[in-house]
């Protein structure tokens, strides 16, 4: 009876850990590996199998696959561009067992300018045509602001000139650097330049010398929020219900806001329309209760600043100023897991050096 049970017994085991991907992974390889080298069906036998598997493991991976040599595969992991899926992609590469004939990546590697070439819908996207230029901000001095221009600008074409210029930093920089690195970015054509133009090839040791005058500006700084004031706002919204936050008023007039350039805002829904939107007593608390479990994982002292709230509309927002991705992205992700049976729970990371998205709370 056993043998029979195992027999009938073939349906695949769950994925719910690195460890369990790597481990199905492993029984695999050898034929993932055959129909790269032999450049076979890589969808149906590869890519077809490896999707629902990264899919259980954690929404927001892709990949990308390719010969690294005649002898060896390489599986690059990406986020596509999404910042709090990095760590996921990270750490599910760092928990990759070392597989004859395989190379494992996370995140696309930055290459040589010489060795970046995108062609695309007629356009090309390269070092020769490409070029750039900074925009100095005196109120935010910190900011990033890269101008990109292209030889054969087409304001019909903007928004393929704009993707395949996205794919080429993409390549050149890195992923990481060019998901991070740059606040805000333009594209023009060379007739609407209004600086010197510079070589693209010139845009990495740009922005490291930046980046290098950032950390050693603001690096190690810290804000204690135990005795700061706060103030509630009051609003109506367009639909006529009341909206209600609550603002560290003491945080939103630091001049050190750019230490802590990573948002994290965290999105609650609830049922309201019983209470003209807002939450009843049973929500109330717990609202309350996750947005607790989360101060008490993302401190003040470790550089994670609890900006606010927001409620209205049957919605509680929660903002965090912070000085990484990686921990915020951990932390929120598991806390979504741990109610999701329990109520409607997201979470978004971004950029804003000198918390812009919040100035609708600056009453002053």
């Amino acid at each position: 009876m056993s043998f029979l049970k195992s027999l009938f017994n073939t349906k695949e085991q769950p994925i719910n850990s690195y460890f369990d991907f790597w481990d199905w992974f492993l029984e695999n390889e050898k034929k993932f590996h055959n129909v790269l080298k032999k450049q076979g069906d890589i969808k149906r036998v590869f890519f077809d199998k490896l999707a629902p598997k990264l899919d259980e493991l954690k929404d927001g991976f892709w990949y990308l696959a390719g010969m690294y040599d005649d002898n060896t595969s390489e599986l690059v992991f990406t986020p596509d561009g999404v910042i709090k899926n990095i760590i996921f992609v990270e750490e599910l590469v760092q928990a990759a067992p070392k597989i004859a004939n395989w190379k494992f990546t996370a995140l696309k590697p930055a290459l040589e300018i010489e060795n970046v070439r995108i062609d695309m819908a007629n356009y090309t996207f390269d070092g020769e045509n490409l070029s750039f230029y900074s925009i100095d901000h005196k109120n935010y001095p910190d900011e990033i602001d890269i101008v990109i221009v292209h030889n054969d600008y087409n304001e019909q074409d903007k928004s393929t000139i704009l993707n395949g210029t996205y794919i080429f930093l993409d390549n050149y920089l890195g992923e990481l650097n060019s998901v991070t690195a740059i606040d805000n970015l333009t594209l023009i054509s060379k007739k609407d330049a209004t600086k010197e133009l510079i070589p693209i090839s010139k845009l990495k040791s740009f922005l490291i010398w930046r980046e290098k005058e950032f950390i050693e500006k603001y690096q190690g700084l810290r804000h204690n929020t135990s005795n700061d004031n706060y103030s509630s706002l009051e609003a109506t919204l367009e639909n006529g219900l009341p909206l209600i936050a609550i603002v560290n008023s003491d945080l939103l007039d630091w001049n050190s806001k750019a230490s802590h350039p990573w948002i994290a805002t965290v999105e609650i829904k609830y049922d309201g329309k019983n209470n003209n939107g807002m939450p009843n007593d049973t929500s109330y608390q717990l609202l309350n209760e996750i947005e607790d479990k989360i101060m008490m994982e993302l401190k003040d002292s470790d550089g994670y600043l609890n900006i606010g709230r927001q409620t209205a509309d049957s919605v509680r927002e929660i903002y965090f100023a912070c000085v990484d991705f990686r921990k915020p992205s951990k932390v929120l992700h598991k806390i979504k897991r741990e109610y999701l049976n329990n109520i409607e729970l997201d979470f978004d990371i971004y950029k804003d050096k000198y918390w812009q998205s919040f100035n609708r709370f600056i009453t002053k």
